[in-house]
């Protein structure tokens, strides 16, 4: 690991990679809201909410849509959580 130029700090590295469920459930969570919460504010059911969260039903942009509007983030945070990583591992290559 190279230092950087500025007070000798390091990068922070990813840690975990994020499925776009996971990054529902981790929103979810930080916002303090169960699954039946979030389906009543989202209006999808609390089933399609599990299951996009066990990453078995795909999240699709419509869903990201209403999610990202219960959850009040933008809706790319959900459907490309790694999407940092991924460009700079692209710059790197």
């Amino acid at each position: 690991m190279a230092t950087t130029k500025k007070a000798g700090t390091i990068p922070a590295r990813a840690r975990v990679k994020l499925s776009p469920g996971d990054s529902v459930r981790v929103l979810r969570e930080l916002q303090e809201m169960t699954q039946a919460e979030l389906a009543e504010a989202s209006g999808l059911s609390q089933p399609t909410i599990s299951g996009i969260e066990k990453n078995r039903i795909t999240l699709g942009a419509e869903r990201a849509e209403k999610l990202a509007l219960a959850l009040r983030v933008h809706p790319a945070v959900l459907v490309w959580p790694n999407w940092e990583e991924t460009v700079a591992q692209r710059k790197t290559a």
